[in-house]
């Protein structure tokens, strides 16, 4: 009796430890917080880690020995509006009707904005039980249904549009608002406090937030869209490449901050920081952003224009200092968040986005989602990659402005990972890569439209009667 009692409380010990094994093999990891910051025309050679010899970006290059780099990531197009819907929603912007507003971006009273019956990125994390929260630059619409309190975001501060978007000649725009969830509460704001004024929020939100999962996106004021940068007084007159690169070191200066707070919390293990901009940087005489080694300015659909600097880390998740060279893009954040909070995403609403977490980990040999990567410029599509190669198709390219002139664009063809700076066209030698890329456009045309040509699976943007300026219920102390 004895004898059999022994093995049966050994049988129970055993029993135990095996339970205990498979248990700990099927534990769910906790969601990671996601810190997202977006920068506004900063270019692809405008930091250390993506080259730059003329900008000091020390909390950059720390960020990119912690993470992984990505060589081939895209923005959904080379201007800000409808590159924002693109992150936003997980889809090329003419899917979700944000390609054309008024004109190639939203101005300030628009009655048009990213429309409230789409399910963004911070309604998703939302839903699956994260904090949210927005500091920066929005651009996605400045009517209160269009802001983001109404897109998924519990707390919103900072701008509702373009810095440069400020009353001048020709232009009866009211002061540049500063804002607090829907309520104006500066105006006009002093945009060389604005990146400081902003990461101090943030990182006071972080903490406040920090024993829940949460969401913060910093979509960045700077370098911008004016002609000098704004930057304040620690970094003004400071850098080598007057105010552009003034903001750039505050931009780093920034992402810093956010990074110690995150470690002084201890929630570094925990938390996903992906950092890009939202696309190339414009050209300016004299010089001040740089796009190198890559082709062309912001603004269009070269390389230059729509490739962008993106790092990502998370701590023992993603492999430190290393680099993905695989074509994805900023509509992949969406659909990998939604993995990330064990949130399905709805199959039923067409996305152009993939969750490219296994791109993210590198622990397989994993190749682009993307069979084809389309180049549209608001409605006109101009280009189409896949794989190594690039093609530009010949059509005379619509003009971003009312008065301007179109321009004829040839048939070109680039190996667009030996040469990022397109220099040699490859058509000529290469015909069967010429029409299989061609064929590759149809698809985009049928679903997304060309110019002049409706696509059949548009979801059209929000058109409110009437539009009223923000500052109408403001009054200045």
């Amino acid at each position: 009796m004895n004898h059999q009692f022994c093995n049966f409380i050994l049988f129970l010990m055993a029993f135990s430890q095996i339970s205990d094994v498979l248990l700990a093999s099927t534990v769910i990891p906790p969601p990671p917080n996601i810190v997202l910051i977006l920068c506004d025309n900063l270019g692809y050679g405008d930091i250390e880690p993506f080259g730059s010899e003329l900008h000091r970006t020390p909390h950059l290059n720390q960020l990119a020995k912690s993470g992984r780099k990505f060589t081939h990531f895209y923005s959904a197009s080379g201007v800000c509006t409808p590159s924002r819907a693109a992150l936003m929603t997980g889809c090329y912007p003419q899917r979700v009707d944000m390609a054309i507003t008024d004109g190639a971006v939203l101005r300030p009273v628009s009655p048009i904005g990213l429309n409230p019956k789409e399910w963004t990125m911070a309604e998703h994390l939302q839903k699956a039980g994260y904090a949210t929260a927005a500091f920066g630059k929005w651009h996605l619409g400045d009517q209160p249904d269009y802001l983001p309190t109404n897109q998924g975001f519990d707390y919103f501060e900072g701008i509702p549009y373009s810095d440069d978007m400020t009353p001048r000649e020709g232009q009866n725009w009211p002061p540049l608002p500063y804002m607090v969830n829907n309520k104006v509460v500066d105006a006009p704001v002093d945009r060389d406090q604005l990146a400081k004024r902003l990461t101090i929020s943030a990182c006071e939100w972080i903490k406040g937030h920090q024993k829940e999962p949460f969401f913060v996106y910093i979509p960045k004021c700077m370098p911008g869209s004016t002609q000098a940068p704004f930057a304040s007084e620690d970094f003004k007159e400071k850098s080598k490449n007057g105010p552009w690169g003034d903001s750039v070191e505050e931009i780093d200066w920034s992402l810093g901050e956010i990074v110690r707070t995150i470690s002084e919390l201890k929630l570094t293990d925990n938390t996903l920081i992906i950092w890009t901009s939202d696309n190339g940087a414009p050209r300016r005489s004299p010089v001040q952003g740089s796009n190198l080694p890559l082709s062309g300015w912001g603004y269009t659909t070269s390389e230059g224009g729509m490739r962008v600097p993106c790092i990502m880390s998370w701590p023992g998740t993603i492999p430190a200092d290393t680099v993905c060279d695989e074509l994805c893009t900023m509509m992949d954040l969406y659909p990998t968040a939604a993995e990330l909070c064990y949130q399905p995403l709805d199959k039923s609403v067409p996305r152009d986005g993939h969750n490219i977490l296994s791109l993210m980990t590198g622990r397989q040999s994993i190749q682009s989602p993307y069979e084809a990567f389309y180049y549209y410029q608001m409605d006109q599509l101009q280009a189409v990659r896949s794989g190594k190669w690039k093609l530009y198709l010949p059509i005379e390219m619509r003009s971003r402005t009312k008065n301007g002139s179109p321009q004829k664009q040839a048939l070109q063809l680039y190996d667009v990972v030996e040469d990022p700076a397109e220099s040699k066209n490859l058509a000529e030698s290469n015909p069967e890569v010429v029409d299989q890329l061609t064929q590759l456009t149809e698809k985009a045309r049928v679903e997304l439209g060309d110019y002049q040509q409706p696509g059949s699976q548009i979801r059209p943007h929000a058109v409110k009667e009437q539009a009223f300026p923000l500052l109408r219920a403001y009054r200045s102390p």
